[in-house]
C-alpha cells in the first residue's frame, strides 16, 4: 500500500500495446535482417521486452513471421483497395486518371517503407519459405488488389474506355509499367527516386499501356 505522499505506480503495458510493440519490431527487423537471420533476441530489443513476453504471445519465429506479413499485407491492401475506389470510381479522362492512379499506387513504396522492405526480404528468401505462407500473403493482400483492379478494368473495358478481353492479364501489365521501374532503380523504395523522375516514368507506362489497351474507334 502506497504511502498518502507516495506517487502510485506507473500502469502497467497492456496486453494489446505490447503485442503492437512486438509486431510492430519484428516487421522491422524480418524486413532488415530476413526470416532466416532474424532472432527473437533481436525483435524483443527492438520491441523493449522481454523474449518470455514474445513467447507468451506467439509460440515462435515461424508464427510471429505468419502473422506480421499477414498484418501488414492488410493494411497495404486496405491502402491499395482505396486508391483504386478513389481513381477509378468515375473515370472522366483515362489517361488523366490513370497517371493520377499510377502516382497514387507507386507512392505506397515510401509510405509503407517498412512492409515493403519486408516483400523485399519475402522475394529473397521464398525458396526457403512455407509454400503456404507464401500463398496466404497473397490471398490477403496483393492477390485481393489486383482482383479489384482487374475487375475495373473489366468495367472500364464494358464501357468502351479499354480493350481488354483479359483484364486480369490487363491488371498485371499496368503494375508491371508504371511500376517495375521505380521498384528496381529505388530497391523497393528503400532510396525514392525524386517526383520529377517518378511521375515521368508512371505517365509512360500509362502511355504504353494505353497504346495497348485503349479501346480503338470503330471504323
Amino acid at each position: 500500500m502506497t504511502g498518502e505522499n507516495e506517487a502510485p505506480p506507473a500502469p502497467r503495458r497492456g496486453l494489446a500495446e505490447k503485442r503492437q510493440a512486438i509486431t510492430r519490431a519484428a516487421r522491422t527487423v524480418f524486413g532488415r535482417d530476413g526470416y532466416s537471420r532474424a532472432s527473437i533476441d533481436a525483435i524483443a530489443a527492438e520491441a523493449g521486452v522481454s523474449t518470455r513476453t514474445i513467447y507468451n504471445h506467439f509460440a515462435g519465429k515461424e508464427l510471429l513471421f505468419r502473422t506480421v506479413v499477414q498484418e501488414s499485407a492488410g493494411q497495404v491492401r486496405d491502402a491499395q483497395l482505396d486508391v483504386i475506389e478513389r481513381h477509378l470510381a468515375k473515370v472522366t479522362d483515362l489517361e488523366t486518371d490513370l497517371v493520377t492512379l499510377g502516382l497514387a499506387w507507386v507512392a505506397a513504396l515510401t509510405t509503407f517503407v517498412d512492409h515493403f522492405a519486408l516483400v523485399r526480404q519475402i522475394n529473397a528468401e521464398a525458396a526457403h519459405l512455407p509454400k503456404d505462407l507464401l500463398d496466404a500473403w497473397q490471398a490477403t493482400g496483393p492477390g485481393l488488389v489486383m482482383a479489384e483492379l482487374s475487375a475495373r478494368f473489366d468495367g472500364l473495358d464494358d464501357q468502351g474506355l479499354l480493350d481488354a478481353p483479359d483484364p486480369a492479364r490487363a491488371a498485371q501489365h499496368f503494375v508491371l509499367l508504371i511500376g517495375s521501374e521505380i521498384t528496381q532503380r529505388s530497391y523497393w523504395g528503400a532510396h525514392p527516386l525524386a517526383p520529377s523522375e517518378t511521375e515521368e516514368i508512371v505517365t509512360a507506362g500509362v502511355q504504353a499501356f494505353l497504346r495497348a489497351y485503349a479501346a480503338r474507334p470503330a471504323r
